[in-house]
């Protein structure tokens, strides 16, 4: 055959950065600080419910298409709790699989062949390939590192807005960065949006994982934006169980029925018992989100200070899980190098940024670990990069 199996718009995405990482720590006995999943399961109580749900028979054959009702109210009940933001859980919730079904729904429903599709850049490695099946382009604006953290150009992504623009896709708390949008960032991008008509696609799902008292402001809360925003949730990050799949969308009545339009012939319904046992863990009292953050505000101490210690350039983030480093103090400059011989030379898994930007050569000298590990494991991991130094 003369034409490519692959459809053209996928030619440019292989098995992605997360598998190969993953196979390497196994095959060479690492540890895994590369794929962002926690090495222990979630409250057992939540667990629990889960299998409460199973032998009750609630959700073991399929779910409504929108999600279960007990979970589009206990979504709905969050945002307000949270935030102050009043959605109706009938018309206004979506629950998805996971977030990057989420992604994938929304861009797929919004996004037309030659729209273009502004994303932070460095991104999710799903973003890139989920504007591409849409038949999108994406447009990067690069998250530039300052003073120990990085920010948004905000004269960049108004620079980036053409005729063409149908969306802004935005990550806050900023996923590999662990940048979280200040408020003054946020007006600006919706100043931008009402000014020039656009929607906006905000991926939120590491919500409360925020540290020293950086506060998350979702962007559908400031004036004129929540019409034109579907916010993306995920119990995965949250609440440990991962393995679950159960995100959802919240959005005005109109875009909630557009994103639902597409989710429905994606998997049309997923996680049927878990819908039951996250709407459980979304009603978890307060202290269960300072604990969260608590422990990993003192994994991602232990490990950006190993890290320091063995050399790396640290940008100590204010959210997510994940911790970016600059390997140039080490003597080297290629982040993809540097972590394929990193399993032989310290024992440890990586990830390279650069697999996150279109600039390759602006990601090359970064590289990410994640800490949503058990704290021995740090330790350990800790302990091997030492090495280095």
């Amino acid at each position: 055959m003369t034409r490519p199996l692959l459809n053209r718009r996928l030619a440019e995405f292989g098995t992605t950065i997360f598998a190969e990482m993953s196979a390497l720590a196994a095959r060479t006995g690492s540890i895994n600080l590369g794929q962002g999943f926690p090495d222990t399961d979630g409250p057992e109580e939540i667990r629990e419910a889960a299998v409460r749900a199973l032998r009750d028979g609630r959700g073991n054959q399929y779910p409504p298409g929108p999600g279960v009702p007990e979970l589009r109210q206990a979504v709905a009940d969050h945002q307000r709790q949270w935030y102050g933001l009043e959605y109706d859980p009938d018309t206004e919730v979506l629950v998805t699989a996971g977030a990057t079904e989420a992604i994938a729904a929304a861009l797929l429903a919004l996004v037309e062949p030659g729209d273009e599709v502004i994303a932070l850049e460095p991104y999710y490695d799903s973003y890139a390939a989920c504007v591409a099946m849409a038949g999108g382009t994406r447009v990067p604006v690069t998250l530039r590192p300052h003073e120990g953290a990085y920010v948004l150009d905000l004269d960049e992504l108004r620079a980036a807005v053409t005729d063409r623009t149908r969306l802004i896709l935005l990550n806050t708390p900023h996923n590999p960065t662990g940048t979280v949008l200040t408020r003054a960032e946020l007006t600006a991008v919706a100043e931008l949006a009402i000014e020039r008509d656009l929607l906006v696609v905000t991926d939120e799902v590491y919500e409360h994982l925020v540290f020293d008292g950086t506060e998350h402001i979702p962007l559908a809360s400031l004036p004129g934006m929540r019409d034109r925003t579907v916010t993306i949730g995920s119990s995965g990050k949250t609440f440990s169980f991962t393995g679950w799949k159960v995100g959802w969308i919240t959005a005005s009545p109109e875009l909630t029925s557009a994103v639902r339009s597409a989710k429905q012939f994606l998997t049309y319904v997923s996680s049927g018992p878990f819908q039951y046992a996250i709407a459980e863990a979304l009603r978890l009292p307060a202290t269960y989100f300072d604990a969260l953050r608590a422990d990993l505000q003192a994994k991602r101490d232990l490990l950006s200070e190993g890290l320091a210690q063995a050399g790396f350039a640290v940008y100590r983030p204010a959210g997510t899980y994940f911790v970016t480093t600059d390997i140039r103090p080490l003597g080297a400059d290629d982040g993809f190098a540097f972590c394929r011989t990193l399993p032989e030379r310290a024992g440890v898994v990586a990830i390279p940024n650069a697999v996150f930007y279109d600039h390759r050569e602006a990601g090359a000298p970064f590289v990410r670990f994640a800490f949503c590990k058990k704290t021995e494991v740090l330790e350990e991991a800790v302990s091997r990069l030492k090495r280095l130094a």
